[in-house]
């Protein structure tokens, strides 16, 4: 399985002094630490994903940015959407789970914007708009019709750095890698209201597999795909 680079100051962090007391003969301490390596080394783990389709392509999903359980799927909450009409899908990132992000659906990257912020805990409403957080924006052209879907990494009580991996004018394949979320966070997706929402409040999503919606199909439709591989 491959780590993400993010991951190696951490774990050469945490293995080092694991491999010093295994030296120094120190049992316990080394096997505690090498605990701890080997935990730090999991949460940086990047595992292959493939969309839950019976086909390769289908532009009209929008799968899971982020591993987790979904905390909010509907309307949006109070004061957390951007100016215009939107539905929320929140999900909630423990410890344990892959931190990798990928993007919910292709397009064009027109806007990332990241937000200086606190660092409340992830699964309260008001980290969605109080904590330190990216805007991220993706547009696609289906026919005359512009696909337009925002997504936001949060950090949480714990987490201390957001990696951000694309620019704008970049263009990315639905379930591309695009970065990732460091030690316990939210990702927020923000789609139109006319697509329906594929999961709910409670539900357990993967990152690039499970789906969360799917917007209308026409016949005008060009198909986007999907990336094998963002790097």
């Amino acid at each position: 399985m491959k780590i993400d680079r993010a991951g190696i100051p951490f774990i050469a962090a945490a293995a080092l002094p694991a491999t010093l007391a295994l030296v120094a003969r120190k049992k316990r301490t080394a096997l505690a630490l090498g605990a701890l390596s080997a935990g730090v080394t999991a949460f940086f783990r990047d595992p292959e994903r493939y969309p839950d389709l019976p086909v390769d392509i289908d532009s009209d999903i929008v799968v899971a940015p982020a591993d987790g359980k979904v905390m909010h799927a509907g309307p949006p909450e109070p004061g957390v959407a951007p100016p215009g009409d939107w539905q929320q899908v929140s999900i909630f990132l423990s410890l344990a789970d892959v931190h990798i992000n990928r993007t919910p659906y292709g397009g064009t990257v027109t806007d990332v914007t990241y937000h200086p912020g606190k660092y409340l805990a992830a699964f309260t409403k008001e980290s969605a708009v109080a904590n330190e957080r990216t805007d991220i924006t993706v547009e696609s052209r289906h026919g005359d019709a512009t696909r337009t879907v925002i997504y936001r990494q949060i950090v949480g009580l714990l987490a201390r750095r957001i990696v951000t991996r694309i620019s704008v004018g970049d263009h990315i394949k639905t379930g591309q890698r695009i970065g990732l979320m460091k030690f316990g966070s939210r990702m927020d997706i923000f789609l139109p209201p006319e697509v329906p929402l594929l999961v709910a409040k409670g539900e357990r999503v993967v990152a690039g597999e499970s789906t969360l919606a799917r917007w209308p199909v026409h016949s005008a439709d060009q198909a986007l795909g999907f990336a094998e591989d963002a790097h």
